[in-house]
């Protein structure tokens, strides 16, 4: 008497590597269980697994997971920029809520997937409104499934009014989680729909802090100064600071504060003072020739010089009515600096910026 084919024995010998064919889940197989070679990227090696881990904005954090553990959990809109930890939360609260059962539970869709009005309309629905079962454990709280939409502020206007039905129709058995860098672009219907969470940049100490078991982990040689330099050029964007620090990691054994500069193609904060010491003093040939030589030696952008000056006269001690008028004026030449303006004619503009700065000083003074 032959022996019954079980299901389980149907899919292991036929086709044993069958995959939900659903965009975008294959990209968070990889994150589930990430690849710890050396070829690894750190933002990737190190992303949190846990919610527990998150390195910042506690309060938000806190927040989703009591509602996660209530089995409350409602839309989410998760908004603010690059780098805080906003993709990492929502998966995180997915391996939470479905552990093994992750792929099967999460459709993740971003920018670089087709999110038409079709996409919408077939693929999401399709997903949506199909009920899942589960078979041990907490069936209530896995049962409901995520539809993760990532970079949804690239999303067309009429993708957006479809969703906003997708939404409400089946609310019962999938949750949406948007995630945007600028929450404008998305339409109010969408908004009033989901729970909002701001996600600041990070501040300094707890980039240090994720930094500081980065190194610990990977045993690099960053003295204080080098890892301020990372701190400093990362802006509260976490990725930029693992990225930065992978990249210098690469090209020097000592990750000093001069080797993160030259890595990343900054300007030294040392040349940014003696440049603006030129600007100040110097007469327009002078510092017009001295920086220009500068700038061909050490190969830097005349954008990034006319930002850390900027910052440098915020700490210099001028009168009111004078700073105003050259911040506004190095504002100017910064917005021409981005449509491709040509460098040397504003670099000719920062350096006429300067001279009636140092003409109404004079003026002041007396």
């Amino acid at each position: 008497m032959a022996e019954p084919i079980t299901l389980m024995d149907i899919d292991d010998d036929d086709n044993p590597s069958v995959q939900p064919n659903n965009k975008g889940k294959n990209v968070v197989v990889s994150a589930a269980a990430p690849s710890h070679g050396k070829a690894t990227p750190w933002v990737e090696k190190y992303r949190p697994q846990s919610l527990a881990d998150v390195a910042a904005h506690r309060d938000i954090v806190d927040t989703i997971d009591r509602l996660t553990s209530e089995n409350r959990l409602p839309h989410l809109l998760l908004y603010g920029p690059p780098g805080t930890g906003k993709t990492s939360t929502i998966l995180a609260v997915a391996r939470k809520l479905y552990g093994v059962q992750y792929h099967n539970m999460i459709l993740e869709l971003n920018a670089s997937d087709d999110r038409g009005i079709n996409v919408v309309r077939q693929q999401i629905q399709d997903f949506a409104s199909t009920q899942s079962f589960s078979f041990g454990g907490d069936s209530a709280k896995s049962s409901v499934k995520m539809v993760l939409l990532d970079e949804a502020d690239a999303m067309t206007k009429d993708a957006q009014f479809a969703l906003r039905r997708v939404i409400e129709k089946y609310t019962k058995n999938t949750r949406f989680s948007l995630i945007c860098n600028h929450v404008n672009k998305i339409i109010p219907a969408l908004q009033s729909r989901c729970t909002r969470f701001r996600f600041a940049p990070l501040e300094e100490f707890h980039v240090s802090e994720r930094l500081k078991h980065v190194i610990e982990a990977e045993g690099l040689d960053v003295p204080a100064s080098g890892l301020a330099a990372v701190i400093r050029l990362s802006n509260g964007d976490m990725r930029k600071a693992l990225n930065i620090l992978q990249s210098t990691h690469m090209a020097s054994q000592q990750i000093t504060e001069e080797a993160v500069y030259l890595c990343t193609g900054n300007p030294l904060p040392k040349d940014i003072e003696q440049i603006s010491y030129w600007l100040l003093n110097e007469s327009f040939a002078e510092s017009f020739k001295r920086i220009s030589d500068m700038k061909a030696r050490k190969g830097l952008a005349l954008i990034d010089i006319v930002r850390e000056v900027t910052m440098f006269v915020f700490k210099i001690m001028m009168p009111a009515e004078v700073r105003v008028k050259l911040i506004n004026d190095l504002a100017d030449i910064e917005y021409r600096l981005t449509f491709g303006c040509n460098d040397k004619l504003q670099l000719g503009s920062l350096m006429a910026t300067f001279t009636k700065a140092r003409s109404a000083l004079v003026a002041a003074a007396k």
